[in-house]
């Protein structure tokens, strides 16, 4: 029994007819199966990770609220890819379902993404924006100022399109300029690549060098949707107009579209025609400002001029004659000087008669005639210092005004002079331009008198003579037809080396012809 048991549980063991697969021919199998079954599959999803190692390729996930697909994009495909996969973006991804055996695990290859509608475009670009912004790519500090007048202007822009034509009629109306044009795909897989290479492009030209260096970029396309006008709001080219050392000028589609380069960029205009408005003032309205700042400067001079001018005249009018300013000091001493040598006579005489009637001692007389000495003499030193300072400061007052006076003088004559000279400059030059006129005028004149007398020798008939003629002259003018020749007894035949005198001969006679012999026939 024991021996008829074991044979029972060793029985199905060694009699099972399952077919024993090994690792490789399952993982194999399953692989078959999966991608017979999903040969090509479109899958709406959100995207999570996002890893881009150094080999080029593209891993990541996409998932949903409940399960989460590993796939992978090669690096031949990723360079070619319309949508950089990027962390929360929501996508349609096309492909192909497979598995990878290493780890037992099923993946989708994915060749192709595409946003899940406007909706997710505009989050992504939103959430772009508020990541550049937060690294202060479109702070406003960091804009230049337009240069006012360019010399030479580059245009980052399709070369085909009716865009670059609108830019260079505007810029030929307003105010023509040297443009230099750096032709890039405008929309497609190739528009951020192309238009960042050119924004850095014109940066790297040299000032002076064989193609000259713009000073101001216009990066310009024509309206479109949101996905043709994707490629300016790639990363690339946002910061490659936040790095710009030319300022720039964005004006990608319509009014109504905006873009990221739109805030790197130190002006936005609203059409690729407002751009070029932008860029150049228009030149008959520069030129009337000139001509007026012109005139303006011409008036501020005359009266910058004039006016010093006219107070130097009222101030020389209020001045006087300097001998003028000396004249009543000089009488008042004069009568001052007059009346005290009568007083003293009289201050001596009163003096003397008091002195007789109360006599002094002679010690306290002269005492006192001594201290009063000594004060005249004081007086009369204080009198000719005060003197000498009254007529100082007149004296003072008069170099003054002579010197600013003079100094005004020379001010005025240098001005007058430099105006001479350059009235004299521009009449040489005017002169020079007259006298080069009329040599040309002269030399003009006598060129069109030496055609016409070509033209005269030409059409008249000496030089018909010379190729064979001749000319009748008769008695009563020119001879042209042979009836007259006939009955004019003398005239005179012109040739081209000379004339003779000839006369007309009368016609011969015909003669009659013999008539024909008649042969008798007998």
């Amino acid at each position: 029994m024991d021996l008829l048991d074991d044979d029972m549980d060793e029985g199905p063991e060694a009699g099972s007819n399952a077919h024993e697969f090994t690792v490789s021919e399952l993982s194999g199998a399953v692989k078959r199966s999966i991608e017979d079954q999903f040969g090509r599959v479109r899958v709406r999803a959100e995207i999570g990770r996002v890893s881009r190692p150094g080999s080029g390729h593209l891993y990541f996930d996409l998932k949903d609220d409940r399960a989460v697909l590993a796939a992978v994009t090669w690096k031949g495909q990723a360079a070619r890819l319309a949508q950089r996969p990027e962390e929360g973006m929501e996508v349609i991804a096309t492909g192909r379902l497979t598995t990878f055996p290493g780890q037992s695990k099923y993946q989708m290859i994915v060749d192709q993404i595409e946003p899940a509608g406007a909706g997710a475009l505009m989050a992504m670009l939103e959430k772009r924006r508020k990541a550049l912004a937060a690294e202060g790519l479109f702070d406003q500090d960091r804009k230049r100022p337009l240069p006012a007048l360019p010399r030479v202007i580059g245009v980052v822009t399709s070369p085909s399109g009716a865009v670059i034509r609108d830019i260079l009629h505007r810029l030929r109306d307003r105010f023509p300029t040297h443009v230099l044009i750096w032709p890039v795909a405008v929309q497609g897989q190739a528009c951020a690549g192309q238009v960042a290479a050119a924004i850095r492009g014109f940066n790297d030209l040299q000032p002076g060098g064989a193609v000259p260096r713009p000073d101001l970029i216009i990066v310009a396309r024509g309206g479109g949707s949101l996905e043709d006008l994707w490629g300016f709001n790639e990363e690339i080219v946002v910061r490659a107009a936040a790095d710009s050392a030319i300022p720039l000028i964005s004006a990608v589609g319509h009014e109504t579209d905006t873009t990221l380069i739109d805030f790197a960029a130190d002006r936005r205009a609203p059409t690729p025609t407002a751009a070029a408005e932008m860029a150049v003032p228009v030149r008959a309205d520069l030129a009337a400002r000139l001509a007026e700042a012109s005139a303006r400067m011409a008036r501020s001079s005359a009266l910058a001029i004039q006016r010093p001018r006219q107070r130097l005249q009222d101030l020389a009018r209020a001045m006087g004659r300097p001998a003028a300013l000396v004249e009543g000091p000089r009488q008042r001493l004069d009568i001052f000087g007059a009346r005290l040598e009568p007083a003293l006579r009289q201050l001596v005489q009163t003096r003397r008669h008091r002195l007789a009637s109360r006599p002094i001692p002679a010690a306290t007389l002269r005492q006192f005639t001594q201290a009063k000495r000594h004060g005249l003499d004081r007086a009369a030193a204080r009198l000719d210092q005060a003197r000498l300072r009254r007529l100082e400061r007149p004296r003072d007052r008069l170099a003054q005004m002579q010197e600013r006076l003079d100094r005004s003088l020379a001010r005025v004559t240098a001005t007058t002079r430099r105006a001479i000279d350059q009235q004299g400059a521009r009449l040489a030059d005017l002169t020079r331009r007259l006298s080069a006129a009329q040599g040309r005028i002269l030399q003009a004149r006598k060129d069109r008198l030496e055609r016409l007398d070509r033209m005269r020798l030409t059409l008249g008939y000496h030089e018909t003579l010379k190729r064979g003629f001749a000319v009748v002259h008769g008695p009563d003018g020119l001879i042209t037809s042979a009836a007259k020749a006939g009955v004019t007894p003398q005239f005179r035949v012109e040739f081209a080396d000379g004339a003779t005198e000839a006369r007309p001969v009368a016609p011969r006679a015909r003669r009659a012809k013999p008539a024909p012999e008649q042969k008798s026939l007998l």
